[in-house]
């Protein structure tokens, strides 16, 4: 027997297992009334945040005086995104180094069942005390190499 096709959605969930839902405010639209542009990194930073708060809490990292922190962002725009809507913003990592990795997002809208939106970050690794890059800790290159895109 055939298995059922998936709809879009579920195809997203299916691909992306650390998924944020985030719904769209009326006051994120600018004058052209769909999202506007800036608003995108604001949902990349939820869904980062979320990401690491599953995972790897960064409470215990940051009060000891390291942790990552944006050295580069960049979005790329697919469709525009309109109120009422609410997306899903997939995270995944790719391009570990010592002190370093990549963050990919990719919002999903539930109200067009399609990506709207991509984007990256660079996170390096900061000793706030030294004012100097620091060394990934092990416990979190192992959780980020286990969301390492293939």
């Amino acid at each position: 027997m055939e298995s059922p096709t998936l709809s879009p959605i579920e195809k997203f969930l299916a691909q992306h297992p650390i998924v944020t839902e985030i719904p769209v405010a009326w006051g994120e639209m600018d004058a052209l009334q769909h999202v506007n542009n800036v608003v995108y990194f604001r949902y990349f930073e939820t869904a980062r945040i979320d990401f690491f708060n599953r995972l790897f809490p960064l409470d215990a990292l940051y009060k000891s005086g390291v942790g990552p922190v944006i050295s580069e962002n960049q979005a790329r725009y697919k469709r525009p995104v309109t109120f009422p809507d609410t997306l899903l913003v997939s995270v995944s990592i790719s391009d570990i180094q010592s002190d370093r990795f990549t963050m990919h997002y990719q919002a999903f809208s539930k109200q067009q069942q399609a990506i709207t939106t991509l984007g990256t970050s660079v996170a390096v690794m900061f000793n706030f005390k030294t004012g100097q890059k620091a060394e990934l800790p092990a416990e979190l290159l192992a959780i980020l190499k286990q969301h390492e895109q293939a």
